[in-house]
């Protein structure tokens, strides 16, 4: 930590946090963001999957437009501990049908 405060004072280079911390100097505009390079950052409407409605800040959109969810975590098996479909689709899946009958290769 020593180490990085002597950095610190010796290239002039603080980390970007707004306010004084400690003994590092309050933001300059010279630190400040660039305009005009950022999106616009607006709240939003959020509709889950059950139709329950919340409001949050994002650069999705326009102001006020509401984002239907298709998966959530109400609705996806990661969260639901539903099942997965790996026989469906799978490589291996896919693999031993494709060598079925190919002796030597048999599903277990």
């Amino acid at each position: 930590m020593a180490t990085a405060l002597a950095f610190a004072r010796h290239t002039g280079y603080w980390p970007r946090l707004s306010g004084p911390v400690g003994n590092r100097p309050a933001q300059t505009k010279a630190m400040a963001m660039k305009q005009g390079i950022h999106p616009e950052y607006h709240t939003i409407k959020v509709q889950m999957t059950d139709g329950t409605v919340f409001e949050t800040r994002s650069t999705w959109g326009k102001e006020g437009d509401t984002l239907a969810l298709d998966i959530d975590p109400k609705s996806h098996p990661a969260w639901t501990g539903g099942a997965a479909r790996l026989s469906d689709g799978g490589r291996v899946a896919r693999f031993n049908k494709r060598f079925a009958g190919v002796s030597g290769i048999a599903k277990k």
